[in-house]
């Protein structure tokens, strides 16, 4: 394997100028643009931008970067998304002892543009050094953290390669090779209202019925592999009116899909039980229960066997960082490229504490982060070569 340098001071500079460009969820125009502009002007790259805006709402569609090859091998793809949380307005960067941070104020945005900049990095150390690599694909999604609408839009068409990482995680020496299927649901219950100091007697109190619908069902860490939640309720207009609804908003996430969906319709199950039991018990024609269950994102299962997995194995040992294959409880645009037919696998780059003002990330995990990206590419490279051909497991 090529040894290689980074440019830690290229790739320092090149992440506080990103992160100092505003980009939250929607309002990704400038840095889609900068990062366009590195690529295209500065590196020569064929960039593109997708047709999802009228999907996302976002100011700008997703980007993709093309690199050609200097050997005729399989493409191979790595995704970042954009778009960063709040507050995530004038960001002042702040960086000492190597270590990266805001100033307190707001989030740093190392989540994900720290991944922008070491794939900037390793596409300039392919200009600048000849590595011997095939084509490379950058996908930069918008809209990642409100629910990977950018992804979700995407026409997995538009890139050549089928199999790639998300540069979206933690630990800079974890591979993720699987995450959980996820669904997201709304449960409304109807009551009747009425005043709640002349005539209590007459209502049908929604928030009531949906208190001990809860109280009967389980919810966090349900088993290994499965969580649920209900993390927004909404009811009542008054404090005096008996509440005639209370709506509830949750999610159930499993690596299991057949243990997910008895998860979730216990939970369903229990709210309609509560609102049946109270008709038969009154013989009133309410409460009644409403539900909306929507799929968020499906399950990542990469085997350990696949050739994305033994090429990134081997290009860790190479530079002398193992890498370690985790699951996670968590989704991401992995989820929803490897459901489109991209096998995906989650390279963790050091960010640390990311969707609060206390962020950071380390340079030498940035770094090092970079040095795997490259290895990567001369391993996906090498093997093909060699004749050892991957194949997709999706």
């Amino acid at each position: 394997m090529t040894p290689l340098t980074v440019n830690r001071d290229r790739l320092a500079q090149t992440f506080l100028e990103l992160v100092r460009i505003d980009s939250v969820s929607r309002e990704e125009g400038s840095i889609a643009c900068r990062v366009c502009e590195i690529f295209a002007e500065e590196l020569g790259a064929e960039t593109k931008t997708d047709e999802s805006r009228p999907l996302t709402g976002s100011e700008t569609g997703n980007l993709v970067v093309r690199i050609p090859g200097s050997i005729p091998v399989r493409p191979l793809f790595f995704n970042a998304h954009l778009d960063t949380v709040e507050p995530g307005r004038g960001v002042r960067p702040v960086l000492q002892n190597g270590r990266f941070s805001s100033d307190g104020s707001t989030i740093l945005g190392a989540d994900d543009k720290a991944a922008i900049a070491i794939l900037i990095e390793a596409a300039r150390i392919l200009r600048d050094t000849g590595i011997p690599h095939g084509p490379v694909e950058f996908l930069f999604t918008v809209c990642e953290e409100i629910g990977l609408l950018g992804a979700k839009a995407l026409d997995p068409a538009l890139l050549s390669a089928r199999e790639g990482f998300a540069l979206d995680s933690t630990d800079p020496n974890v591979l993720i090779t699987r995450a959980p299927q996820a669904i997201r649901f709304t449960l409304k219950v109807v009551g009747k209202a009425a005043h709640a100091g002349i005539s209590p007697e007459l209502g049908i109190h929604a928030i009531q019925i949906a208190a001990k619908a809860m109280a009967g069902i389980s919810l966090g860490q349900i088993d290994p592999d499965t969580t649920a939640n209900i993390g927004i309720i909404r009811g009542g207009t008054a404090t005096n009116i008996v509440p005639s609804e209370c709506v509830l908003e949750g999610e159930v996430r499993s690596h299991d899909p057949a243990r997910l969906r008895k998860v979730q319709d216990a939970i369903l199950g229990a709210f309609h039980r509560e609102a049946g039991r109270f008709r038969e018990e009154t013989k009133a024609s309410l409460p009644l229960v409403q539900t909306d269950v929507r799929d968020d994102y499906p399950a990542l299962c990469v085997p350990d066997d696949h050739p994305i997995i033994a090429c990134a194995l081997r290009a860790s040992e190479r530079i002398g960082s193992p890498l370690k294959l985790q699951k996670t409880g968590g989704g991401s645009d992995a989820n929803i490229l490897h459901g489109k037919g991209l096998t995906t696998a989650i390279l963790g780059i050091g960010m640390q504490k990311v969707h609060s003002t206390e962020e950071f990330i380390l340079l030498d995990d940035m770094e090092l982060t970079t040095r795997r990206v490259m290895a990567i590419m001369e391993e996906w490279a090498r093997n093909q070569k060699e004749g050892q051909q991957p194949t997709s497991q999706n």
